[in-house]
This record gives C-alpha cells, structure tokens and sequence, in this order.
C-alpha cells in the first residue's frame, strides 16, 4: 500500500530512532578503521541533499532551497531516500554484528533475549523475531538466526505476513549460512552480514562518485561558464569518458519522445553500445533545455527523460559492480544472494511517499506462474532487468506526488563511531 499521509515520514524517523537507540544500548563490535560505512552513508545523503536543492533551483525559479517544489523532482531529489535505505541497512548489519559479538560472550537462551539484549524491543522487534524463530525450526542456531533475523529490521516486515514469502526468505538465509565460509556458526553468520553491509556501502558510495561527482563538476563547469544553453552542454561540459557526439544523439532523442508512453527506459536497444556517461551529459543539457521551457507539461517530461538516463548509468553500470563483483571474496557469500533474500522486504521513504518492493510486486503478473511462490520473491535486487521497473514505477509515484521527496531526511549518524 502507496502511504502519502504525514504517518509515513514519522514512522520512518521512529524506526530510525530505535535502530539507533538499539546500537547505542550495546558495544561496539569492532573498531573502526578510517571512516565507517555509516559514516561514508551520512556524508554521501549530505551530499546528495546538496545537489537536488541545487538543480531543482535550476530547473524551479520559486524553488528556495530547503524548501518544497511541486515541479516534478530531479534525480538528485530522489537519491536521498535511496541512500538513507542503504544506510538503514547498514544499520542493521552493525545491529546484527552485535548479536554475534555478545554472543560470542555468552550465548543467548532464546531469540527474545538475543535481540533485547541489543535492545531490540517492541514492534520494531516482531517480525524480527518472526523470521528468526522460523530460522531455529530449520535448524540454525539461537544467536545466528536472531543477527540474520536483525538484518531486516525496519524493513517491509509486512511482507512476511505472506507465509510464502516468509518460508522462502528463511529458506534463503539458511542456505546462504551454511554455504557460508568458516568453520563456527557465528563466524558463518557474520560472513553473511559483512556481504550485506560491503554491498550496501560499496554500491553507495559507486553511485555517488560516478553520478555525484558527475554533478558537482557539471555545476562547477556551470558557474564560470557564463550563459549556458544546452547546446553548450552538449559540446563543452568536459566529463570524462562522455563522448559529445552521444551525448547529442541521445538529446536529440529525448526531446522528440519525452512524451512517449512508456518513457523511453530501455537504452541499452535504443543506444547499443553507447557510453553510459554520455547520457549524464545529455542529461544535464536536458534539464538545461526545462529550465528554458515555458510550457510545464513539456518542462516535466524533459526532467522525466534526463531521471531516466541518470537512472540509467547509476543502475546499469556504476552500482552493478557492487552486486555482481568480478572477482568474489573469499570471506564472502553470494551478493546476488544476499540482495535476493533481502529483496521482498525492500522499502525506500520518499518523505511522506513509501515504495515497497512488495507492492510493486503484487500489482504486477506473477512471474515464475507458480502459486506457492510469492510474487514479491521473484525479484533480486542485484540482476539489473528485476530492479530497474521498479525503480521506474518508484519515480511514477514520486511524479505523482512531486512535493514529498521534498521531505528530506535527517542524514544517519553512526552511533558506534569514534
């Protein structure tokens, strides 16, 4: 269910706090080594509030930044949310690693006492507690079906309401912990937690270095630049590896099917071959030529069209290498494994507008035909074709209700630094 109420946003800054109060109740589990990926998470949300105030004011004259547009949002007003769910994430990877540390000092005597000792209590602790008990049927041990269990904290529990869906997301993390390397159950469980959160952080931190960085270079090129028109962009913005004469085929492209229904998504036919950072170059003289457009129907299907192509680059080839590594780690287990267990509960607050995966998953045919399967775990974040309608169908329902990304959130701390 699509929530646009003002319950949305609090529910999510609640979870947050008792994820953060959970971490905070217990010690660390082991020291950090430069900056943690929480605090790379903060940086990098930081970041990204940063640039969607920025190219929205280009694109929004009455946009103040801090404030609410109801032009339909930018990539970068998207990315936020997409970064806080990643840190979310990572949260509960340090929350699971916690589990396993105070384990390793006492054992626990049952699942309750495994997460309220870390100081996972009331409803955030239901379908936690749900799917680890369902672990300990399959035969894992107390303490490392309650870290595996941790893992989906905060998440779209509601999923595991489905008992298919519960049944196959037990299902998966037993097989990924006994497939796990190490010899000790709660050496095998932790190399399942470190594979989430080195997903998490590495896909985070790929996506802004390439988009991010992308875009603070377009602006810096923009301010000495004097006036700038699209064409300029196309021919003078000097990003690396964009190639000037892509970068026109795909505007040109754009401007005559921004108003195509389905939007133009499958670049790979459309483009063969063509370099992904030419579309952020296009991109960027597409929200050049909105800023130029007087007509808003048309203004808007111009942003749409440059969303896509930086959607595009970021999911196609600047994360996939998070997910799908070209050479594996040996104190790892499969990362397209891990995203397919974690998929079903997947949800991102767009402000005040939550997207689950699981929603998605039930308003669309189901995909293997199979009716003991659940619609939902048909879906692996880490194949890119499984991932990329949704993240469009998340864009449709931000256009729909342009002024909630606006509801930035307050980038996480990471309470077990320093």
């Amino acid at each position: 269910m699509l929530e646009t109420s003002s319950r949305a946003p609090h529910r999510a800054r609640l979870v947050t706090v008792l994820l953060l109060s959970a971490l905070l109740s217990a010690p660390p589990a082991r020291a950090a080594e430069g900056a943690t990926p929480l605090e790379d998470n903060r940086r990098i949300t930081e970041g990204y509030i940063q640039l969607a105030n920025a190219f929205q004011a280009l694109l929004d004259a009455d946009f103040q930044p801090g404030g609410t547009s109801g032009l339909r949002p930018n990539w970068f007003a998207f990315a936020p949310h997409a970064s806080q769910a990643a840190g979310k994430g990572m949260l509960n990877a340090a929350l699971a690693l916690r589990i396993l540390d105070a384990a390793r000092g006492r054992p626990s005597l049952s699942v309750l006492e495994a997460l309220e000792r870390v100081g996972l209590t009331g409803t955030l602790r239901l379908s936690v507690e749900q799917l680890a008990l369902e672990l300990v049927v399959r035969g894992l041990p107390t303490d490392v079906a309650s870290a595996l269990g941790a893992l989906t904290t905060g998440m779209n529990g509601e999923a595991l309401a489905d008992p298919r869906t519960l049944a196959t997301t037990a299902s998966r993390f037993a097989a990924l912990y006994w497939g796990a390397p190490g010899l000790m159950p709660l050496d095998k469980a932790e190399a399942v937690v470190l594979t989430l959160e080195r997903t998490l952080h590495g896909g985070n931190v790929a996506i802004f270095a390439d988009i991010g960085g992308a875009a603070n270079a377009y602006l810096a090129w923009r301010q000495s630049a004097g006036e700038v028109r699209p064409e300029r962009v196309l021919s003078e913005f000097p990003l690396a590896g964009a190639r000037p004469e892509e970068a026109r085929l795909a505007y040109d492209y754009a401007r005559a099917h921004a108003q195509d229904t389905p939007r133009p998504y499958a670049f790979d036919a459309l483009f063969p071959g063509m370099e992904g950072r030419s579309l952020v170059v296009a991109a960027f003289a597409l929200y050049e030529r909105a800023r130029l457009t007087e007509e808003r129907t048309e203004r808007e299907a111009l942003i749409a069209v440059a969303n896509n192509y930086l959607a595009w680059r970021e999911q196609h080839e600047a994360v996939q290498g998070a997910f799908t590594p070209a050479e594996a780690s040996t104190d790892e287990v499969s990362r397209p494994e891990v995203m397919r267990t974690m998929t079903p509960m997947l949800v991102v607050h767009f402000g005040t507008l939550k997207w689950t995966l699981a929603d998605y998953a039930y308003a669309h045919a189901d995909r293997d035909g199979n009716p003991m399967t659940s619609q939902p775990t048909d879906y692996g974040w880490a194949t890119f074709w499984d991932r990329w309608p949704p993240i469009l169908d998340s864009f449709e329902k931000g256009y729909a209700e342009p002024t909630a990304p606006w509801v930035m959130p307050e980038p996480l701390e990471d309470p077990t630094a320093g």
